[in-house]
């Protein structure tokens, strides 16, 4: 039996979970993408707030003095004072590591060195960096210089190179030895490690300087700056705590310091400045030199409250601190999973897990509390990090998949080759994206990792997860043996021209992720699709929009669109009914309503909306249980990041989406749990068109479809998540079809197609009575 070793007390395990009760059924395992805040850490920190008077640090003195007080606690967090460093607050670690590489003075040929396996803010370093000498560091390369103690550089050397790399690995959790930095500093490197741009060779006999990616590290781990004494320090303090966001700090060794120059200056970095006369002088505090304009100082003031709560939550025990004992914590919790994990096999004696790391977890100084990974099925294919993403979703977890922005590490682990990396972008995948798998390679992996507030039965209910989802039992293998094609072999010989196909019901959604409303009889066809389908969207206090995947209720609104009335009448169950208008134009919306222009997203394209008014708020919200909600419809086309103009309503991908039912037909056989009517689940894919043909999958095959006398093209199959797993009837949240989806598919979650319009013209309509033309594409 695998073991786990609980670092808290009882009591400590009581106390922390009372901090965090909003979490509910919710199981969280993202702690390296941010960590979660406590409730009574924003409460106290708030409550610094409101009983204080704070300014312009430039103005208030009480204001300078606590951010003073600040910069002194986080140097005592780090074992050192302001005798031996300096706290420069930036933004985040990102914007630390880009002043320390934008700043540092490289003399006269010194060299930029990085490790392979770092954030991609380390990347971007190589563009503002003052040198052209840049040179990539392996893991290996780095630990060659603990291997010797001779002297290889010059101590009078009129050049100094920088050397980054993360006290820990974002991606696998390794860290490497803080010894590294003062063997480097004294002795330089070993390794020439290799060239990315630049000529020099040979030897590097320039000064050295170390800068820490502490970001990562510091999260769970101590960093005793008096005894592994790097020259730069990099951290993000919500990495931390959770809260506040948007602080960081470029800590500065006072070796360091003689090495940073910066030209730029504004607010208060400058004590006298002329406009008429090129003519400044620099203030002469080395913070003051950095820090332009007015501090986050509010949210710098949030900090100590942070320091507070590990104290107050975590007592400190013998000579180890809180964070020593948030970092064993995590590692037992992260050796645990690791030891479950890698004991799980397939029937046929197949490992269910490939591992992504360094260690075999076996010591807290070399391994943190995170484990990357990838799924295989029984054949030794890979699961899509995509699918586990959705899997784990539906049973409330979350977790992060891709690359986590460290792509060096990425592709050392899963042994991806630049020619690979190159061709998967020009298939279509970039960083963040959901293209998991390409011609079967994994373009990412799975990553858990833990914070102090996570619990052993965290991890056992990811880790059942996995082994329920993942694992066939003998009686499965014996059913895929019988039926070795998941997918029907008539599709071999699907003909060139289908016929029979018939067009058996029409529905839209006039109000995104809410209910459906079927068409009887024909309908219009407008430039972005159904007139009315996805024309209004409800959006919550911030203005975001909100969907079935974290408000299930909105499935049980049912809209219903009256063409002669010129309203559209919302129902839920227990309510009266209310409506708002239909009229296209402003003017006829605020006829009937006080409304006001507003702005969202959706799927990362700006919208802009009317709102539709108080009343429809207060219904909204009272159908949803969550005060705040408003309602808004469509007033605009959509634009993207880049301002280019999308011809869409407010679906997520495509003008139309299409749906078998001969497919979901096929699809349900293959589930294995209880059966459900066969409409329900057709409604659960929450199509547009729903055809039915005589072989179930014929539509992946369709290059174009022609209904009456409107022709449609196909762009690509529907990639589903976790709201198919939503009975849209009951309200009721299941695994299925999503599991049995990725199962079918090996990993591809998709299922229906997207169609779009050819040559679009006002003034039509189609309906079920249609004839259906297809075009299948060529074999």
């Amino acid at each position: 039996m695998t073991q786990f070793i609980e670092e808290f007390t009882p009591e400590e395990l009581q106390t922390i979970s009372q901090e965090f009760k909003r979490l509910g059924e919710n199981t969280y395992l993202d702690h390296a993408g941010t960590t979660l805040y406590s409730e009574k850490q924003i409460e106290y920190a708030e409550k610094v707030l409101k009983e204080n008077l704070f300014c312009n640090p430039h103005t208030c003195k009480v204001t300078g003095d606590l951010v003073d007080q600040v910069r002194f606690r986080i140097l005592n967090h780090f074992n050192t004072d302001a005798n031996n460093y300096s706290v420069v607050f930036t933004a985040n670690a990102t914007a630390a590591l880009k002043l320390a590489g934008e700043c540092f003075n490289f003399g006269e040929g010194g060299r930029f060195y990085y490790c392979q396996e770092n954030h991609t803010s380390v990347l971007g370093m190589r563009e503002v960096v003052r040198t052209n000498d840049l040179v990539a560091l392996t893991k290996d390369d780095l630990l060659d210089n603990l291997k010797g103690d001779e002297n290889v550089h010059l101590t009078e050397a009129t050049s100094n190179s920088l050397v980054v790399f993360s006290a820990q690995c974002n991606f696998s959790g390794y860290k490497l030895p803080l010894s590294l930095i003062p063997a480097i500093q004294k002795n330089g490197l070993r390794s020439q490690g290799t060239r990315v741009r630049g000529s020099s060779s040979g030897p590097d006999n320039s000064n050295f300087y170390v800068c820490l990616d502490a970001a990562s590290f510091v999260a769970t781990n101590f960093l005793d700056l008096s005894q592994y004494p790097a020259d730069f320090v990099c951290v993000s303090f919500y990495k931390i705590f959770g809260y506040p966001t948007g602080v960081g700090a470029l800590i500065v060794s006072k070796r360091g310091e003689k090495l940073l120059k910066k030209s730029y200056y504004g607010g208060g970095t400058v004590q006298i400045s002329m406009t008429l006369e090129d003519f400044h002088v620099k203030r002469n505090g080395f913070t003051d030199h950095f820090e332009d304009g007015t501090l986050s100082f509010l949210g710098i003031a949030k900090v100590l409250e942070g320091f507070r709560t590990h104290e107050r939550l975590i007592a400190q025990r013998g000579d180890l601190k809180p964070i020593q004992r948030i970092s064993n914590h995590v590692f037992n919790l992260a050796k645990y999973c690791y030891d479950v994990l890698r004991q799980l096999k397939h029937p046929n004696g197949q490992k269910l897990i490939e591992f992504y790391n360094h260690t075999d977890y076996n010591s807290v100084q070399e391994q943190g509390g995170i484990i990357t990974f990838n799924i295989l099925h029984d054949d030794g294919t890979y699961v899509g990090f995509a699918e586990v993403a959705c899997i784990a979703a539906i049973f409330n977890v979350q977790l992060r998949t891709g690359c986590f922005c460290n792509p060096g590490a990425c592709q050392n682990h899963l042994k991806l080759s630049n020619d690979v990396i190159r061709k998967q972008f020009k298939a279509g995948h970039i960083c963040s994206d959901y293209n998991d798998l390409i011609d079967g390679i994994p373009t990412g992996a799975v990553r858990m990792s833990f914070g102090y507030m996570t619990r052993k039965d965290d991890v056992d209910k990811a880790l059942r997860i996995i082994a329920d989802c993942y694992l066939k039992t003998d009686r499965e293998r014996l059913r895929l043996m019988e039926n070795s094609k998941s997918i029907p072999r008539a599709l071999e010989h699907i003909p060139r021209r289908l016929k029979k196909t018939t067009l058996t019901k029409i529905c839209i959604y006039p109000v995104k992720s809410c209910g459906s409303f079927e068409i009887h009889g024909s309908w219009e066809i407008t430039e972005r699709g159904f007139l009315y389908d996805r024309n209004w969207m409800i959006v919550d206090g911030n203005g975001m929009a909100v969907t079935q995947k974290t408000h299930i209720r909105m499935c049980l609104i049912r809209p219903r669109i009256d063409i002669e009335a010129g309203v559209l009448e919302l129902a839920f169950p227990g309510m009266a009914s209310i409506s708002v208008p239909l009229d296209h134009s402003t003017e006829g919306i605020a006829k009937s309503v006080q409304t006001s222009v507003c702005q969202s997203k959706v799927c990362d394209d700006m919208v802009e909306g009317l709102d539709c008014g108080d009343e429809a708020a207060k219904w909204i919200s009272d159908c949803l249980e969550c005060p705040g909600m408003r309602m808004v419809r469509q007033n605009a086309g959509r634009k993207t990041k880049n301002g280019e103009a999308k011809e869409l309503n407010l679906v997520n991908q495509g003008q139309f989406l299409l749906l078998n039912k001969t497919s979901v037909q096929w699809l349900a056989s293959k589930v294995e749990s209880e059966q459900e009517d066969l409409d329900i689940t057709v409604d659960r894919f929450r199509a547009n068109l729903i055809i039915e043909t005589k072989t179930p999958l014929e539509e992946n095959h369709f290059e174009e479809i022609t209904i009456g006398s409107v022709r449609f093209k196909v762009d690509g199959f529907c990639k589903r998540c976790q709201m198919v797993c939503i009975d849209q009837h009951s309200g009721q949240k299941t695994i299925e079809p999503l599991r049995t989806i990725a199962k079918e598919f090996k990993g591809k979650i998709q299922f229906g197609i997207y169609v779009s319009l050819i040559d679009f013209k006002e003034n039509v309509f189609i309906s079920c009575r249609d004839d259906i033309q297809i075009k299948l594409k060529q074999t």
